[in-house]
């Protein structure tokens, strides 16, 4: 079986950490997906978004979670949503486009 690529959103939260602010913890988890070959990545203002094979983006998941508590945090919440499908290719720019294609308007 190939492996396919999913597109994924990823959410790390720090907790514990004595500041409201989390950029630092942004930043971080930046740095794993930037030394992580294989998976393409967005970031946007609420999350993250992960385009890759699945064991590369669990792996890496893993490692973005570790991240807080490498820096000091205490505890630390990890949201992952995974979209995968086996009909037909998944990239974040095909989802984009899709929408685009109906609503030329929408700001993307």
């Amino acid at each position: 079986m190939k492996d396919r690529n999913i597109v994924a959103e990823i959410s790390v939260v720090p907790l514990g950490t004595g500041s409201a602010g989390v950029s630092e913890y942004v930043a971080g988890c930046m740095d794993v997906l930037a030394k992580s070959s294989g998976i393409k990545y967005r970031l946007t203002p609420m999350g993250t978004i992960l385009e890759g094979p699945l064991d590369l983006v669990l792996k890496a998941t893993r490692a973005m979670h570790e991240v807080p508590f490498a820096r000091g945090a205490v505890r630390v919440i990890t949201t992952l949503k995974i979209d995968d499908r086996c009909d037909k290719s998944l990239t974040m720019q095909g989802k984009l486009d899709a929408v685009k294609k109906l609503r030329p308007d929408v700001n993307i």
